[in-house]
């Protein structure tokens, strides 16, 4: 895919520019946050981060609801919970309304540690996206959405 000529796009490129630069340096940061030492031995995975973040910040759920979320598969949330249960990461109990559904919930004893890895993350998201509007902060989240669907297309 050719590039488009600089200057004739109302200054798209110029932007493009900027976020190309930024882009790494985000994603750099965001791998040198240390996994706290409590947690270093689970070899926690990206994909586990989601997951513990929905916990830490929405409070226990039901698999389906975390896969609402997450935006996958009930079943591969069921492997995740599989793995980090087993680890003493998560706990699953019954829904005290319902004793077909199991509650999934951060164990008490790891909650802490994950906490103190994943606030301040959403202590800066809060922060930079405090001054916006509810409007501007969704065209900023769909921004996102929509670059990252480009560029699995781009790689299909």
């Amino acid at each position: 895919m050719s590039m488009p000529a600089s200057g004739a796009d109302d200054g798209v490129d110029a932007t493009v520019r900027e976020l190309l630069l930024l882009m790494p340096r985000l994603v750099g940061r965001a791998k040198r946050i240390p996994v706290p030492e409590a947690l270093r031995s689970f070899s926690l995975a990206p994909r586990h981060l989601s997951l513990l973040a929905c916990l830490l910040f929405d409070g226990p759920m039901t698999v389906n609801e975390l896969a609402a979320r997450l935006e996958v598969a009930p079943t591969t949330v069921s492997l995740l919970i599989g793995d980090l249960s087993r680890k003493g990461i998560l706990e699953r109990r019954e829904d005290e309304r319902d004793r077909r559904r199991r509650i999934v919930a951060l164990a008490a004893d790891h909650e802490p540690a994950i906490s103190a890895w994943l606030a301040p993350g959403a202590t800066a998201w809060r922060r930079a996206l405090a001054p916006l509007t509810p409007d501007q902060r969704r065209v900023f989240v769909d921004t996102l959405l929509a670059y990252e669907a480009e560029v699995d297309a781009e790689r299909d």
